[in-house]
């Protein structure tokens, strides 16, 4: 951990230095030794690498490693010195076909037994942490311009740019709150694109001799590459700002390095995968732990922008948190939350409902994104019917309402339109079984 613990304290002190040095690029190494992993562990990869494939040869071992045959040709000739590979056959210019001898096979399957990992060669912790703050979401100010970019489609009163624009700015913290249906999730998940700059992670990191994967498809979205693929460290993957979203099903385990006992490889935890993107934790309360540990959880990563992680040895490691924290809910945070932990929240935005302008806006938006002629009458008829004094208005509403219509065509057989009656049947079969948003 002091190692660690070092490497976070060079990053605060030199943070000017490296900011005058241009952005962060991952720079193919140069030498074996530079990519800071022992020769032995590359050595049982390989032979892995051969186990499960049969022959290999050096170029297909290069793609798979992500390291250039350059770096590790002497060491295939080593290892065929060692009588641990053979050759098969040739390869183009200045390659083989390579297998495992006898003695090659028993390595490997000792190999296996310690990690079935087969992917790129892993980044050293500290080299990850070194990428972090040089491609920090701080370094970017998104501005009007850039909002209104990221929240394309959506109809927004101006109070919402003036609220969130300065949230995003500051990369720390975010609490949208308001009833449902009003947009908070959807708002959340946009604020990644709010951010233009791409960047680059670790696909593997490796500490103290665990291996973490960080690149999670699910979580990330490679980029588009101006630069030629063979100019870049391979195993490093250049990807979009991550938005890291997850709701009721999030528990405190989730927030910890996990370890699977068969494979002996990590997955890194969620906020891990979401440094220098946005993390989203939507439904706030409903998670399956309580609201009070969860937000205990977050107490020292917003305060000092730092989170330990326990290793699956026990160790604990120091890693930046550098990530805007957003939560999403229907509770009002001054009524629920502590104030210590209000203050580590410095931005809470109410979501609240739409006025009625702004309500036929939307509907009208929605009818055009649906392809459904508008009917201003039609419109005036729901309001008056269906809402006005009965039930509040909720920015959702349009877009469920405008569905209904066309799911009762599609049945119907019948070209889309907006009629008085085809709102009546949409409010009833959306409304009346449940009484849904009904004022009491």
């Amino acid at each position: 951990m002091t190692r660690t613990l070092s490497a976070i304290l060079r990053i605060a002190d030199n943070k000017a230095e490296r900011k005058d040095s241009g952005p962060f690029f991952p720079e193919v190494p140069a030498r074996l030794e530079q990519t800071g992993v022992n020769q032995i562990f590359i050595e049982d990869l390989i032979c892995k690498l051969l186990l499960s494939y049969g022959s290999l040869s050096g170029k297909d071992i290069s793609q798979k490693i992500g390291l250039p045959l350059k770096l590790f040709k002497d060491l295939l000739y080593d290892l065929k010195q060692r009588l641990l590979l053979s050759h098969q056959l040739t390869s183009g210019i200045d390659d083989f076909i390579y297998i495992l001898t006898e003695e090659g096979r028993e390595k490997a399957l000792f190999a296996r037994e310690h990690s079935n990992y087969m992917g790129t060669v892993p980044v050293p912790l500290e080299e990850y942490i070194s990428s972090i703050e040089k491609q920090s979401i701080r370094n970017e100010n998104p501005g009007r311009d850039q909002l209104r970019k990221a929240f394309a489609g959506l109809v927004l009163p101006e109070r919402y740019y003036n609220s969130i624009g300065p949230a995003v700015n500051s990369a720390r913290g975010l609490f949208l709150y308001g009833e449902p249906g009003n947009g908070k999730t959807e708002i959340a998940t946009r604020i990644a694109k709010c951010f233009t700059n791409t960047i680059y992670i670790p696909k593997t990191i490796i500490v103290e001799g665990a291996l973490i994967q960080l690149y999670d498809p699910q979580c990330h979205t490679p980029a588009r590459s101006s630069e030629p693929l063979e100019k870049a460290d391979q195993r490093w993957v250049k990807i979009e700002r991550p938005a890291v979203v997850v709701g009721g099903e999030m528990d405190l385990d989730s927030l910890e390095i996990g370890f699977n006992a068969q494979t002996k490889i990590c997955e890194a935890s969620l906020q891990l995968k979401g440094n220098n993107g946005i993390f989203v934790i939507d439904d706030f309360g409903r998670q399956r732990v309580g609201p009070e540990a969860l937000l205990n959880r977050w107490m020292l990563p917003l305060e000092k922008r730092i989170d330990y992680l326990t290793l699956p040895s026990g160790n604990k490691i120091m890693v930046p948190f550098n990530a805007l924290l957003v939560f999403c809910s229907n509770l009002d945070p001054g009524r629920y939350l502590d104030e210590a932990f209000l203050r580590r929240i410095p931005y809470k935005i109410h979501m609240q409902d739409p006025s009625e302008q702004d309500f036929i806006t939307i509907f009208q938006e929605e009818s055009h994104n649906l392809n459904i002629p508008y009917d201003k009458k039609a419109v005036e008829d729901l309001l008056e019917r269906h809402f006005r004094g009965v039930r509040s208005l909720r920015s959702c509403h349009p877009r469920d309402i405008l569905q209904q219509l066309v799911n009762i065509a599609k049945y119907d057989n019948k070209p889309l339109s907006m009629t008085s009656a085809d709102l009546d049947r949409s409010m009833m079969l959306y409304f009346s079984a449940t009484g849904l948003g009904e004022n009491r």
